[in-house]
């Protein structure tokens, strides 16, 4: 015999029938039993959050169904190499947001920016001056300064873990490559200074080949970033730093669009004829070089 269940008899539940008026309720209800706390505020929060931008939208089973095909296509381009989500996230401002959240630093320590989509663990140890371009085309580049902590003492031993973009703009991580490309650790000495090789960098095109890039071109939001070099300085006893140096000058300093360019953060470039060079060594060729000294504030 079919139909519906009363509840009548001990042991049996009765349906619950949700209206868009107790959706809300009944779904935050059900995620609060989460067995961590804070994964219970986390997602009970994001459930009012969704529920309240439906409500505010109006939003339509269309555009539901978009989204949804939009977030699967985005898992599905990415991989190892490629976080198209991470990208997402820094286009629409959220992972500068959780940058901020996170780092309230002093004044006087370098400002935290994005780690964006293409950092690669495991890049090479190279030493003091080494050239991490390894004779890619582009205008020679000497990066050099010191490691200090905020009372100003030298930090030794502090590595800097260095990635950018090539001459077109794209890095290592877009690339069929099996060998490091652009990217090397480089450690500080007894006195906290460092020195690195590289080419200048240029700005670039985020990735529009992808989901991100499909819905940024129905805006009017530039796809480019200002010309930049990223670098990631976890050191003990010191708030990690991921950060960016942005070249003075630059287009798109203004309208990066990652939201990921700091004042603190922009840096000359000083142009030199053929002669010495800051690593002790000499250039035949006219080069460039760029001074900037890292301030790291105490853990905790």
């Amino acid at each position: 015999m079919t139909g519906t269940t009363t509840g009548t008899t001990t042991g049996t539940t009765q349906p619950v029938t949700v209206t868009e008026d107790t959706i809300t309720d009944a779904a935050v209800a059900r995620w609060a039993t989460a067995h961590d706390p804070r994964t219970a505020e986390l997602l009970t929060a994001l459930v009012r959050h969704l529920h309240d931008f439906a409500r505010e939208t109006r939003l339509t089973e269309d555009e539901w169904m978009a989204a949804v095909r939009w977030l699967t296509a985005t898992g599905q381009i990415s991989d190892d190499k490629r976080e198209e989500f991470i990208l997402a996230s820094d286009v629409l401002g959220l992972s500068m947001l959780v940058v901020q959240q996170n780092h309230r630093l002093d004044p006087a320590a370098t400002p935290a920016t994005v780690l964006g989509p293409f950092h690669i663990d495991g890049s090479p140890e190279l030493g003091s001056g080494a050239d991490m371009s390894d004779g890619l085309p582009g205008e020679p580049l000497w990066v050099h300064g010191t490691v200090t902590a905020l009372d100003g003492s030298p930090v030794p031993g502090a590595v800097l873990d260095v990635w950018q973009s090539d001459a077109d703009g794209t890095y290592e991580a877009q690339l069929d490559v099996d060998e490091a490309r652009l990217r090397a650790k480089y450690t500080t000495d007894d006195q906290g200074r460092y020195c690195l090789r590289t080419i200048a960098p240029l700005g670039y095109a985020i990735p529009t080949d992808g989901p991100v890039g499909e819905l940024i071109g129905r805006t009017d939001i530039s796809h480019m970033r200002p010309a930049h070099i990223h670098f990631l300085l976890a050191v003990p006893g010191f708030e990690p730093l991921i950060t960016h140096l942005f070249r003075e000058g630059t287009e798109y300093l203004d309208s990066d669009v990652v939201f990921g360019v700091k004042r603190e953060l922009v840096v000359g470039f000083t142009r030199h004829e053929p002669g010495p060079t800051p690593d002790g060594g000499h250039c035949g060729t006219p080069w460039l070089e760029a001074r900037y000294d890292f301030v790291l504030q105490p853990a905790g």
